[in-house]
């Protein structure tokens, strides 16, 4: 298991590119951030939303895919308030238990910014279902909610007639992935590993129909040919903690005072669930890293620590799961602990891990260098 030279970042996230002086293809994406024309970016933008804009009042510009967090409230304020267009806010939940942040966070977005908002819940008793199998077998638990994410939005805009979709950014590039592709179009977004396509005939059964995955088919090609998904950061130079600094100025709370996470250093990724961060924490069984290790890749890439205080959180935060994100989960699902525990065990990657005397498991040594 190696790393990446610049930041902490390891060889085996999926789809993850390493040049031959050893930097991931997302510290590579991040450089390029300086040499790209952002003024001829804006031009091509201002050019999208002329296309788009309605000329009578009352009807909406486009759809802005959010979730309540730092990246939508900066989404929404560029197109509502820098491009002057009328977006329609399109939301799916996961049903979890929120933090009090969250809800505050998803209320404020609309009040903030006077925004319409359409929120899907998805059929519970579904979702229990899916979720539990997802996870069993495959180690996805949030598959269902996450596929929803990328999907519905898209049968949204097509019902309302509203081509131009608006998503944050394209993770693939911005990150490192398969798909690692500096393009404007989102259309390929389903295929950036996060809710890629599980068979159906793998998951129906006795208490899951077609009809409880319905949503989770995109729109037919004939209809998304006529639609216009677009990453906001092919655009605009990206950061999420700039977003965060932005959306704090304009009334997103982050987790201060109200629960201090295990898993990680920040307090203001992926707060609307703790639930939901069963979900990331699995990468770390399975590729050796998970969520302190991604955003002390981004601090080390935006200037705000070195390299060595990376290392430092990650070996402190990556390969804890937070205790109240492993109970909300397990009673959302009427797991007992030791039955995760169990499920977890299974998705332990043995080319990365190894037991020690106490039966723990442990990465294998790393390669810092």
């Amino acid at each position: 298991m190696k790393y990446c030279k610049k930041c902490v970042m390891p060889n085996t996230r999926p789809g993850i590119y390493f040049d031959d002086e050893g930097i991931c293809q997302a510290c590579r994406a991040e450089e390029q951030k300086d040499r790209t024309n952002w003024a001829m970016r804006q031009q091509e933008l201002e050019a999208l939303c002329d296309k788009y804009r309605r000329k009578s009042e009352g009807e909406y510009d486009c759809i802005i895919a959010v979730s309540g967090g730092k990246d939508s409230h900066f989404q929404v304020h560029y197109f509502k308030e820098i491009m002057n267009m009328n977006p329609l806010l399109v939301s799916v939940e996961d049903n979890f238990e929120m933090t009090n942040a969250g809800k505050h966070n998803l209320k404020n977005l609309s009040e903030r910014f006077g925004c319409h908002l359409i929120t899907l819940k998805p059929n519970i008793k579904a979702q229990k279902a899916i979720m539990k199998k997802t996870f069993e077998n495959y180690g996805k638990p949030t598959w269902y909610v996450d596929r929803l994410i990328y999907t519905y939005p898209l049968h949204i805009a097509n019902k309302f007639n509203i081509p131009l979709i608006v998503y944050g950014e394209n993770i693939s590039y911005e990150y490192g992935g398969e798909d690692r592709v500096e393009t404007s179009s989102a259309k390929n977004q389903l295929n950036n590993g996060v809710a890629s396509d599980i068979p159906y005939e793998e998951l129906l059964d006795e208490n899951i129909s077609v009809n409880d995955l319905m949503f989770c088919n995109p729109p037919t090609q004939e209809e998304i040919d006529k639609l216009e998904p677009i990453y906001l950061s092919y655009f605009v130079r990206w950061s999420s903690y700039a977003n965060y600094i932005f959306a704090k100025k304009n009334g997103f709370k982050d987790l201060t005072h109200e629960w201090t996470r295990e898993h990680t250093f920040e307090n203001f990724d992926q707060i609307d669930t703790p639930a939901y961060l069963i979900h990331p924490w699995l990468k770390y069984p399975k590729f050796g890293h998970a969520s302190a290790t991604d955003y002390a890749s981004k601090y080390i890439r935006y200037g705000i620590i070195d390299r060595e205080t990376g290392i430092q959180l990650v070996k402190k935060y990556d390969h804890k799961v937070d205790q109240r994100a492993v109970q909300e989960f397990c009673e959302f699902l009427g797991y007992r602990l030791t039955e995760f525990y169990s499920i977890v065990e299974q998705f332990y990657n043995t080319d990365l891990f190894e037991k020690n005397k106490f039966g723990e498991w442990q990465l294998k040594k790393p390669i810092w260098n």
